[in-house]
């Protein structure tokens, strides 16, 4: 079983950058697919990117495809997003999640365990 605690989120205008960092608790880290998806306000949760256990193997959105950039560090049981050239339509909560196996998964419900969200907003 893992717990996941997201951190980094915050304010930042169009054109910024940001970093988010989830961090896992849990001896079985490696052995998870890691993703994360966002929620905007009356939106569905939508597919940012998933990563492979051990970082080689990286997916994306289309939306965010080229600006977002994925990464995990097993020895630190923590996975990151790197979010550059921000709009405004990137504003949302933002969730980590984790999947056991690793296949990559892409929807919401093959993803096992999920964090609080971490909220981001992109404003001038």
């Amino acid at each position: 079983q893992l717990q996941l605690v997201e951190s980094g989120g915050g304010l930042v205008q169009p054109g910024g950058s940001l970093r988010l960092s989830c961090a896992a608790s849990g001896r079985t880290f490696s052995s998870h697919i890691m993703g994360w998806f966002r929620q905007a306000p009356g939106k569905e949760r939508e597919f940012v990117a998933t990563i492979g256990c051990s970082g080689g193997s990286k997916n994306y959105g289309g939306s965010v495809k080229g600006r977002f950039t994925i990464s995990r560090d097993n020895a630190k049981n923590t996975v990151y997003l790197q979010m550059n050239s921000l709009k405004p339509e990137d504003t949302a909560d933002y969730y980590c999640a984790a999947s056991f196996g690793c296949l990559f998964r892409t929807v919401v419900g093959a993803y096992d365990y999920w964090g609080q969200g971490t909220q981001v907003t992109v404003s001038s």
